[in-house]
C-alpha cells in the first residue's frame, strides 16, 4: 500500500463526511449516503485488495459516527465493508472501462447494493422505522441516482487532476 494513495483515499473519505454530515436526513432518520461515491472513487481510482479493506472500514467508522438513522452505527460499520467489496467485485468484471459511464453504472448498482445491506442489517440488528420497501423506494433508489449523477460530474475532475498533479501514478 502506497502512501500517496493512502493520502488520496484519506481526502476522500473527509471530502465522504463533510458531505454525509451536511446532508439532511429524511424519512426515519434516513439519507443518501454521499459517502458511497468517495469510497467508490477510492475504489475506482485504486483498485486493490487493502485499499479496498482500508477505505471500506474507514467510511464504515466514519459514517456510523455520522449516522441520523436510529442505532444505525452498526449497520454502517457492516454496510461499508461488504459493499466496499461487492463493488470492487463488479468493478473487477468491468476492469477494461475506466471511463464515466462505466463508474456511473458501477455507481448505481453499488449505491442499490450498499443500500440493501444497510436496510438488511439494520432489519436485523435494530429494527426499521419503516418498511423495507418503503425505505428502499424512499432513500436508496433517490441515493442512488444522487450518487450517479454526483460521480458522473465528479469522477472526470478527479481524474484530471491526478493526471496533471505529482499523483498522476499513483492512479494508475
Amino acid at each position: 500500500m502506497k502512501t500517496k494513495e493512502l493520502v488520496i483515499m484519506a481526502l476522500f473519505a473527509a471530502i465522504g463526511a463533510a458531505l454525509h454530515s451536511i446532508i439532511p436526513p429524511f424519512l426515519g432518520g434516513m439519507k443518501p449516503d454521499m459517502m458511497l461515491i468517495m469510497m467508490f472513487m477510492g475504489i475506482l481510482l485504486f483498485p486493490r485488495v487493502q485499499n479496498v479493506l482500508v477505505i471500506g472500514i474507514v467510511t464504515g467508522i466514519i459514517s456510523a459516527l455520522t449516522t441520523a438513522f436510529p442505532a444505525g452505527q452498526i449497520p454502517n460499520i457492516i454496510d461499508k465493508p461488504v459493499s466496499a467489496f461487492l463493488f470492487f467485485s463488479l468493478f473487477l468484471l468491468f476492469r477494461k472501462s475506466r471511463k464515466t459511464g462505466a463508474a456511473a453504472v458501477l455507481t448505481v448498482i453499488g449505491t442499490i447494493l450498499s443500500g440493501i445491506v444497510f436496510l438488511s442489517s439494520a432489519l436485523l440488528i435494530v429494527g426499521l422505522p419503516g418498511g423495507f420497501a418503503a425505505l428502499f423506494a424512499a432513500v436508496v433508489l433517490p441515493a442512488a441516482v444522487l450518487n450517479t449523477i454526483s460521480m458522473i460530474i465528479i469522477y472526470p475532475i478527479v481524474q484530471t487532476i491526478l493526471r496533471r498533479s505529482s499523483f498522476m501514478e499513483a492512479a494508475k
